[in-house]
């Protein structure tokens, strides 16, 4: 079963640049897990996962459980390829229980995890939570904050980051003063309490931006960057930063407005730095093929500006992938991996990759194709990397039962 995300109310400068596709497939895929939402199983992972220290995987299941209204699970590697699934959390039917984990998990230093879900709590709008793990092997879950609507955020479906004092940062794609969501931050206020601050009502006034659906970036200054999947000056979405303030506060800046001719619309996920300092990351919708989406770079200029790149404009031919969702990764040689929700020989979704050539050229090689029998089915999520250099993620649909898979591509 295909998931419903919450696809918002539903392209881009003029090429610049020369694209390659490569036809060839460089890597080899596995299943680790095959979800089959069953009474205590989850379903429809739609969030990256991460790893621990010692190499568990963690992630979020939206839909599955006894309720149906998602799961956190871990993965623990048993030796000779082989991995055993662990369901930490089944959200329930309470009131004030979360529903429909839709983001990553957040892991701190002592193992525990931090993630948000898109509907439930106190008043039906959605909660961020914590589970921690307890002595011989049990997890506890916490609700540390309920979204109330109105001034308050509403419908956080992105992960959270963490600040180096142990803050929560996090969106909601609706609420706020405005009803065009939020940026808020979590303090710890002791005694297990934690205390909400909005740092940015979105107001859709044609330069700030609307309905941020993805999570936020640090810099090395502290200044947090993001998008909005809508809003503008062409009301087809923004890339912002939001500045401490002098005396308290956050300042909030357009860096990039998406919609102008061939340009990207509706970027749906985080950006990402390199050691420049420029931005990327993808748009589900745009470019110069088909509204198939494309991959974008930022580069800050004199002045306070910033000049626009495409990367890649996906939907070129049948075997390339259509509507990325999720946002980028860097190797240590300065390539780009990410997937694709569609497309692709199969219609299912892709794994690529972008090599950087002489010149400014950049290479699309697609590493896996979606969509073969038991195989998943729409990666809406980022890949990461273990430390051999394999690639991990999720298909929110595919696998023997329909209900997303866990997966590894060697590389």
């Amino acid at each position: 079963m295909r998931s419903k995300k919450v696809f918002l109310r539903l392209v881009a400068l003029p090429a610049i640049l020369v694209f390659l596709l490569a036809a060839r497939v460089l890597a080899q895929e596995k299943v680790l897990y095959d979800f089959i939402g069953g009474r205590n199983d989850g379903s429809d992972p739609e969030g990256a996962i991460v790893f621990d220290s010692a190499g568990n995987i963690y992630g979020t299941a939206c839909f599955g459980g006894l309720y149906n209204h998602g799961s956190v699970f871990e993965l623990i590697p048993a030796g000779n390829g082989v991995w055993t699934e662990a369901v930490l959390h089944v959200f329930n039917s309470h009131a004030t229980d979360g529903h429909h984990p839709r983001g990553s998990l957040a892991l701190d230093s002592a193992g525990n995890l931090y993630g948000t879900t898109e509907e439930g709590g106190a008043y039906n709008y959605g909660t961020v939570f914590e589970i921690s793990p307890l002595a011989h092997g049990a997890w506890t879950e916490t609700v540390l904050h309920n979204f109330g609507g109105g001034h308050d955020g509403q419908l956080p479906i992105a992960g959270l980051i963490f600040d180096t004092s142990g803050n929560l940062y996090g969106t909601t794609i609706a609420g706020g003063a405005y009803s065009s969501g939020t940026i808020f931050e979590l303090t710890p206020a002791g005694a297990g309490s934690w205390t909400e601050s909005i740092l940015h009502d979105f107001k859709h006034d044609g330069v700030d931006g609307m309905d941020p659906a993805a999570s936020l970036t640090f810099d090395a200054s502290g200044n947090l960057y993001g998008t909005t999947t809508l809003g503008g000056s062409y009301n087809k979405g923004t890339v912002f930063e939001l500045t401490p303030a002098a005396g308290g506060g956050w300042d909030e800046i357009t860096l990039y407005s998406f919609g102008a001719d061939k340009d990207g619309k509706l970027p749906y996920s985080s950006v990402i730095f390199d050691s420049a300092g420029n931005l990327y990351g993808t748009t589900t919708a745009g470019g110069d093929h088909a509204n198939g989406g494309a991959v974008f770079e930022l580069m800050p200029q004199a002045g306070g500006s910033w000049s626009e790149a495409i990367l890649h404009n996906f939907g070129q031919s049948s075997e390339d992938g259509n509507y990325p969702d999720a946002g980028l990764i860097f190797d240590a040689s300065g390539n780009l991996y990410g997937t694709t929700s569609y497309g692709g020989t199969y219609a299912d979704g892709t794994v690529f990759e972008l090599t950087p050539t002489v010149g400014g050229v950049w290479t699309l090689t697609i590493l896996h194709r979606y969509g073969k029998g038991a195989d998943g089915r729409y990666p809406d999520a980022s890949v990461i990397f273990d430390a051999a250099g394999n690639l991990y993620g999720t298909t929110s649909g595919g696998g023997t039962d329909g209900g997303g898979i866990v997966f590894e591509i060697a590389h």
